[in-house]
């Protein structure tokens, strides 16, 4: 666990220094003047925005040489200070603790939607290989990966806002705001949770320990529960970390498009203001994101493989 926890520690440090540079650098390279791009987030465009940007420029230290602006960024980040947002002036720190906490929610809904949605059809289609459930499963899937995320919450909101109106086309705050980005993001992930689901179980159910605790004559059920579900759901969770990088990007998509005050949504618009603190820490926040997902997702898979444990 020590050299678990080291090794993820490590990681993480890597992912900070990389993601840190990759969006100073291609911030700095974006057509367009930084200071006038703040200068008018800051006092809008009808201000001086010549003088503005000068006194921006100035003020933040934009004229200076780009290695000195990095390795002061890198300096402040092992002080764990993320600097303030160049248009606001608030702590990056603070505003990503509240869209993040947003973002969680938003993440962790989507997959538990997905969880309900995918693996179950995948477990039925799987033990009936090749019969009508495991058809529509298949043609289900492929259609719900293809449509684009954005194309899909269209659809849901016409759908449920417009033509039930059961639920509200966007916002924040309660549970029925947030069902609809939800299971915009769900409704994505289910579509391969499931197939991958279908091909491990119906692996699962060809092995000779399957077929021999049927033979004992113990019920459908319990040979399903004791002796498939969890073999089965060893590829599923492995799979779970693949789809954080599907979840993640598209938070940045459903939360701009329902309008969701999350740190997708935060992100879009710190690269339109070019305010390059809120970019670097929203993009850190996502890359750790990653790390702690995956390390989840390991956890999980030594708890349900033994054979794991014992390699380890």
């Amino acid at each position: 666990m020590r050299n678990f926890l080291l090794a993820r520690l490590l990681q993480a440090g890597l992912v900070a220094v990389v993601v840190g540079a990759l969006c100073f650098v291609l911030m700095r390279v974006m057509p367009g003047d930084a200071a006038m791009r703040i200068a008018a987030g800051r006092y809008g465009p009808d201000a001086r925005i010549a003088e503005a940007a000068k006194m921006v420029r100035l003020e933040l230290g934009l004229d200076r040489p780009l290695v000195a602006q990095f390795l002061e960024w890198l300096g402040n980040l092992l002080r764990l200070d993320l600097g303030h947002s160049l248009v606001t002036g608030s702590p990056v720190i603070h505003e990503l603790k509240v869209q993040l906490g947003a973002s969680v929610w938003l993440a962790a809904s989507a997959l538990a939607l997905s969880l309900l949605i995918g693996p179950v059809i995948g477990l039925f289609s799987g033990l009936k290989a090749g019969g009508a459930i495991d058809r529509l499963g298949l043609a289900g899937a492929v259609i719900f990966r293809a449509i684009p995320p954005f194309v899909l919450g269209l659809m849901l909101m016409l759908v449920f806002s417009k033509q039930l109106g059961w639920l509200p086309p966007a916002g924040f705050g309660s549970a029925r705001e947030m069902l609809l980005p939800a299971l915009t993001l769900a409704l994505g992930l289910a579509a391969m949770s499931s197939r991958v689901m279908r091909n491990s179980v119906a692996a699962v159910a060809r092995a000779p320990y399957f077929a021999f605790a049927r033979y004992k004559g113990l019920p459908e059920s319990v040979v399903v529960r004791r002796h498939g579900l969890r073999n089965a759901a060893i590829p599923v969770v492995s799979y779970i970390a693949l789809q954080a990088v599907y979840l993640v990007e598209g938070v940045v998509v459903v939360e701009s498009l329902f309008a969701y005050p999350g740190i997708g949504h935060a992100l879009v618009h710190a690269v339109v203001e070019r305010d390059i603190p809120m970019v670097q820490g929203t993009a850190l926040a996502m890359g750790l994101m990653f790390v702690v997902i995956a390390a989840i997702v390991d956890l999980l898979t030594h708890w349900l493989d033994p054979r794991m444990r014992r390699m380890a």
